[in-house]
């Protein structure tokens, strides 16, 4: 039986590889997951469009981190990224 390796600490996300897939993945917390979709609905929701993309680039960059963190991991590993940079 193939089991799952985690190749990162876990925190509100984490980086891991699961049986039978070629790359290794982000898994959120539910909770974490959660809060990005609700600040991308209110940001569409916000009408003023400075406020709306103020909102959006502030996700934006919570998800630059994950990956930022995901690349360091993937190159710790000598794991070749899924996608080009």
């Amino acid at each position: 039986m193939s089991e799952v390796k985690l190749l990162s600490e876990p925190r509100n996300y984490a980086v891991v590889h699961l049986p039978g897939r070629q790359f290794p993945g982000v898994v959120f917390q539910g909770d974490s997951l959660q809060f990005l979709i609700r600040d991308l609905e209110r940001a569409a929701a916000e009408q003023d469009p400075i406020e709306r993309a103020e909102e959006i680039d502030a996700v934006l960059e919570r998800l630059k981190e994950v990956r930022a963190h995901y690349e360091a991991v993937m190159a710790r590993e000598g794991v070749k990224l899924p996608y080009l940079r």
